[in-house]
Parts: C-alpha cells; structure tokens; sequence
C-alpha cells in the first residue's frame, strides 16, 4: 500500500480505535467479534455464519499468506467456505502487504476489494478483545474519511435467508440422499457427505421437504437468531413425526431444538474460535471444536424425551442435544471444520450409521 488511509472503529457503547485501511474504503456497520484463528482467514470470511459481523482477528499478524485461487471440487470452491466473502468487515493488529504461499494467488486486500469489503488495520487488538470479553458483543462500524453511518443490529435480520439458496441444488454422488436444509450452509459440510458417497440435495432455508424422500436431513450452521427461521422450525416440527434421521450442526442444533419445544437464548459473548473445550455428558471426554455462534439452546427447557450431550467447557452452555430413542441429534460446534484438531468428524459417522 503506497499511501496509509486513515480509518476508525467506532463501538455503540462510544469506544473509538483508530487505524489504517486496507481492502475497500466504503463503511459498514455490524456486530464486532473476535476469531482466534492464527490461520483460515479465507475460510472464516467466507463462512456464512458470519454474515452481518465484523470479525476482529486476535493473531497480530494477517496476510501473510495471500488468498487462495478458485480451484474447485464437485462444483464447490475448495479452499473457501462459500461463493463470496460474508463478514461485513475485518478488524486486524497488522496487516502482512507481502505475501507467500504456494497457493496464494492474490493479497487479501485485493480480495476484500473485490468484494467491497472494508479492513482495518493498526488496531489495537488485545485492547479491543478484552472489552468484547468484558461487556459481551457489541455494535460497531468502520468508517471512512467522516462518512455518516448508522449503527446495525443483524440479529433484527433473518439471516439465514439472505444467504441461503434460492432453489435446490443437488450434488450428485451415491446412491443414498441428504437433504440440507440451507440455512448458510459451508462447503465443507457438503463436502463431508460427498466423501462418505452421498448425494446431497441442498434447499432452501424455508424449502418444505417434508414431501422429500432421502436417508436423512441435515440442518445446516448459519447465522442470527434461530427463531427467525419460523418455516424451517415448522417443517421440522412435521418432520420429526417420521424416523427418518435429522442431525443439525450449530444454527441447525438450535432449530432442531426449538422444534422439539426448548427455547433459545443470545450469549453475552458468544463463542467464536478454533479451540472451544466440549464436554460429552456422562463422560470424562473433552473434545476441542471450532466454533461461531451467538445463540444457544437452554438445556433446562428440553423436553422429558430429549437430553443435553455436550457442554461448553468453559462456560457450561449448551454444546449439543439427542433425542432418547430416535435418531435425532445435533451439535453447536462444527464437525466439518478442521482447523488443526478434527476431533469431533465423528459425528457423521454416528449419523450414517443411524441412516442405515
């Protein structure tokens, strides 16, 4: 970058940090979050569940490594979580202008141009990080050269239908069928169950596949309020009347929940990192998750038939439900996701043996 333009992040409860930026130069507003990743700025910012958030990272150093190019496998882009960037803006420490990476075909500044997405760098992030973790989430925006922006609560939004398809699409693979509910869907969750040689027909957020015959129906991660997704709770709800097996990652855990009668609730702080501890209840095992989500489900409102099997180590919510004596299951972390540990991929497999 040959000239440094000043830029601010201004949060609701008044706090300003100041910096330089990089990326688009437009203003956003949003809800301010933090990831811990050292790595997977590419896949984080295109993950659906980040959609109406501006993600500060907590790893001083970003773009050292580039952006990937758009290779792709069974028509889905390989090394990114979706067609575009979703996150309204990144808030970083440092920004690496020079790049290298065997893969790398363009700086992350060109990217987030590319997407009209705004950056800030210079910040003071461990500053920033200890007031999220100290007054829970807060609203923010960045902003340019004095432009006027209000400030955006996403969590008013459904979400999830904003970045859901429009129709279905079906991945072609096997023989036996996944339906997935797209409700801000990753890749590579689809890529999870081509690999294990299903098909996977992907509907919309508010498709009613209650009509549909496949071997089990997956509810998809993605982000907002979950309460927000009346259609989708409602099929489930006619859904469940059947045995057909239903696992739902994260978004989809808490709609699968609420379709079942519990009742969910907005984290002061949220959850959002690579390395959440997740207690399986009744045992002594600790499995390390990636994570995103500002919701959880209150174990406590579960009804007689369903139990809580996993909890957040850390501040015991709620990590994951099942059904007593039918095959429904879901989890609040992501499974799919392998950002060092893939400790939890396992839960495909419980739900393929549940389908057969």
């Amino acid at each position: 970058m040959e000239t440094r333009r000043p830029a601010k992040l201004i949060l609701k409860d008044g706090s300003v940090f100041s910096g330089y930026s990089f990326g688009a130069s437009g203003s956003v507003s949003g809800e301010v979050v933090f990831n811990t990743g050292m790595v997977g700025y590419p896949e984080t910012l295109t993950d659906p569940s980040y959609k109406g958030q501006i993600i500060t990272m907590t790893y001083p150093l970003i773009g050292n490594y580039g952006v990937p190019g758009d290779e792709r496998d069974n028509g889905l882009l390989r090394f990114f979580e979706s067609e575009r960037i979703q996150a309204e803006g990144i808030v970083i420490s440092d920004y690496s202008e020079m790049f290298h990476h065997w893969n790398a075909k363009k700086s992350l500044s060109k990217w987030l141009e590319e997407y009209r997405i705004p950056g800030i760098y210079g910040v003071d992030t461990r500053a920033l990080t200890k007031k999220l973790r100290t007054k829970g989430t807060l609203l923010g925006k960045i902003i340019h050269d004095h432009q006027k922006k209000s400030f955006n609560d996403p969590n008013k939004e459904n979400l999830a239908a904003t970045v859901s398809v429009n129709k279905p699409v079906t991945y072609e693979k096997g023989k036996r069928i996944i339906l997935l509910v797209d409700c801000g869907t990753k890749n590579s969750l689809i890529q999870a169950f081509l690999k294990r040689n299903f098909t996977v027909k992907r509907v919309p957020w508010d498709y009613d596949f209650t009509t549909e015959t496949a071997d089990g129906i997956v509810l998809s991660n993605g982000p907002g309020d979950p309460k927000k997704c009346k259609k989708t709770i409602a099929h489930v709800t006619s859904a469940m009347k059947e045995n057909i097996p239903i696992l739902g990652i994260c978004l989809g855990s808490q709609i699968l929940a609420l379709a079942a009668g519990a009742n969910t609730y907005k984290l002061k702080y949220g959850h959002r990192s690579q390395n959440q501890p997740c207690m399986e209840v009744g045992t002594n095992r600790c499995y390390i998750t990636p994570q995103n989500h500002g919701y959880a489900v209150d174990a406590d409102t579960l009804p007689q038939d369903w139990r809580e099997w996993f909890y957040n180590g850390n501040d015991q919510t709620n990590e994951g439900i099942k059904h007593i004596s039918k095959p429904f299951f879901g989890a609040q972390f992501h499974p799919e996701a392998s950002p060092g540990p893939d400790d939890t991929e396992f839960l495909f497999d419980l739900f393929v043996r549940a389908m057969k």
